[in-house]
């Protein structure tokens, strides 16, 4: 298996999941990764002991530019690596999760090597909407997102889909320092931090310690600078990295994030109900991830412009400090979330593969 799914961790993530589950049915299964040297797979893949072979990044210039005149010169070229790397891997099936790399893998792999999709994003890409046209196999996180495709949610991490939350509380708490029976809430924007929950949260201390409420804060490494009036509060946790998220969901009983898909999907294959609030650029792929989940109670929506202490906390507080309230959501985000994406989408790498032989 050929694994094409670079740049973003949104893209890498998925593909390093579905791998592993590969792997552990089919323990003689070779997997291999296609990434571009600027992605975030140069570090990720080889870190979860994957090969992984290079092709040029060609991103699609959205507007007129000198970039668009060599786009088919570029594509040619990516293409054409892509089809080497296939034949060198003696490839039986290509997984494409989207991106700047999945492209040139698609055109690549067209009627030589069976392909997969999967759609993790709540609005398709360019790369599988062009590339669905190739395949029957298509798999989605969100209901509607690629024509044609089954909804499978988002291949997890195994520590995360078999995250049992309770069992593991009281360890969690220990570790972050943490009074198990005080409600906690985690606020994360990604490894790298988000400065305007930073500013929200640590705004909102006041009024979440008086409730009784501890905080767990990852606020990045470059963030420093905004979290010197909590780093001795009592009850707040301030850290720059999170390492090891499981125990982060565990100790937690809310989260306050951003709306990527795989945050999205973690969040509620574990039962925990957050306050989203998307990106605010792109496409607004992020809304549209966190919107599913959302409708059926197991979380809200704030936009970020309206996102600081005030609104954060009238959001979190009346949830996390009501245990009727809070189980609610948490059922409810729970019913929503998919634990098992990663084993039913191995299956259809499989059926694509025997497939590819007949």
């Amino acid at each position: 298996m050929v694994v094409a799914g670079g740049g973003t961790a949104g893209h890498v993530e998925p593909a390093l999941n579905l791998a592993d589950a590969v792997v552990r049915a089919a323990p003689d299964a070779v997997v291999t990764a296609i990434g571009t040297a600027e992605g975030l797979e140069t570090r990720l893949v080889p870190a979860r002991g994957y090969e992984l072979d290079l092709i040029e990044r060609v991103p699609l210039p959205r507007r007129p530019s000198k970039e668009l005149l060599t786009l088919p010169g570029r594509l040619r070229g990516a293409v054409r690596r892509s089809r080497e790397i296939l034949a060198k891997r003696e490839a039986d099936v290509l997984v494409g999760f989207g991106g700047f790399v999945s492209l040139p893998a698609y055109l690549a792999a067209r009627g030589r090597v069976p392909i997969v999709i999967h759609e993790a994003n709540a609005k398709a890409g360019l790369a599988n909407k062009v590339g669905r046209r190739f395949t029957p196999f298509l798999a989605e996180a969100t209901a509607g997102s690629l024509p044609g495709a089954i909804r499978i949610g988002i291949p997890l991490r195994d520590t995360i889909a078999h995250l049992d939350r309770g069992a593991r509380r009281r360890e969690a708490c220990e570790r972050w320092g943490l009074d198990p029976d005080r409600p906690c809430l985690l606020v994360f924007g990604g490894s790298q931090g988000a400065r305007s929950l930073n500013a929200a949260a640590v705004a909102a201390a006041p009024a979440l310690i008086d409730a009784g409420v501890q905080v767990l804060h990852g606020y990045g490494a470059k963030n420093a600078d905004q979290v010197t009036a909590v780093v001795d509060l009592p009850g707040y946790r301030a850290i720059d990295y999170i390492d090891g998220m499981d125990d982060a969901y565990a100790a937690a009983d809310m989260a306050v994030c951003r709306a990527g898909a795989m945050t999205c999907a973690e969040l509620a294959a574990v039962g925990l109900p957050a306050l989203y609030v998307p990106l605010p650029i792109g496409n607004g792929e992020q809304r549209y991830n966190a919107v599913p989940v959302v409708s059926a109670d197991g979380g809200f929506l704030i936009d970020d412009a309206r996102l600081n202490g005030d609104t954060l906390a009238g959001a979190v507080i009346p949830v996390i400090t009501s245990e009727g309230r809070l189980e609610e959501m948490s059922r409810n985000a729970a019913e929503h979330g998919v634990r098992d994406a990663a084993a039913r989408l191995a299956d259809m790498v499989f059926a694509a593969a025997a497939k590819g032989e007949k």
